[in-house]
């Protein structure tokens, strides 16, 4: 017997009609939702990926759509995510070109290489949910070993707004380490 809460990709349900929201938005809109992620990524593979992520996205948040706005709604979690995908990827990409200018003697271990792209990967979540200003006051300070005046120079802000960015950041740096689910606040 066919499990009517599971919606299958051809929606056909066994003579039983359809009786959640999302079940009728998956149903209307999967299969347009994971062509139009195909075309834009050119990947069927993260298409399905992200196709999927897109409806769990919206069912974990609880909110639902007009009938009228579906699409838009879903191309626009559907956008985030694949940039999510782009970041995560270009992150990645760059760690681990800086692990391969690395003597085979002082690289890390598989493991190792792991965690430190997952701990990236917070950080870079934690970095994305600031204020754009934030962010850059913050990266001049830790990439580009500026000191606090030079970056209240640089951006034309006082010292103590740099100091108050910095104390924003690193906040948002460790709630995001120290949380269970890898997420700022």
């Amino acid at each position: 017997m066919l499990d009517n809460s599971i919606p299958t990709d051809s929606c056909l349900v066994s003579g039983a009609t359809v009786s959640t929201d999302i079940e009728t938005l998956y149903c209307n809109h999967h299969d347009w939702l994971q062509v139009w992620l195909r075309r834009r990524l050119s990947s069927a593979v993260d298409a399905s990926d992200l196709a999927h992520d897109t409806f769990v996205r919206v069912l974990v948040s609880g909110r639902m759509p007009n009938a009228e706005q579906s699409r838009a709604f879903l191309t626009q979690i559907a956008k985030g995510l694949a940039v999510d995908l782009y970041r995560r990827r270009a992150i990645e990409e760059a760690y681990l070109a800086a692990l391969a200018q690395l003597p085979e003697n002082l690289a890390p271990s598989a493991e190792e290489r792991v965690l430190a792209l997952q701990v990236l990967l917070l950080l870079d979540t934690a970095l994305g949910s600031l204020p754009s200003r934030v962010r850059e006051v913050f990266l001049l300070s830790r990439l580009d070993g500026l000191t606090y005046s030079d970056i209240a120079q640089r951006r034309g802000i006082s010292v103590a707004t740099v100091r108050k960015y910095m104390l924003r950041a690193a906040q948002a740096c460790h709630c995001v380490l120290n949380s269970p689910t890898g997420t700022a606040p």
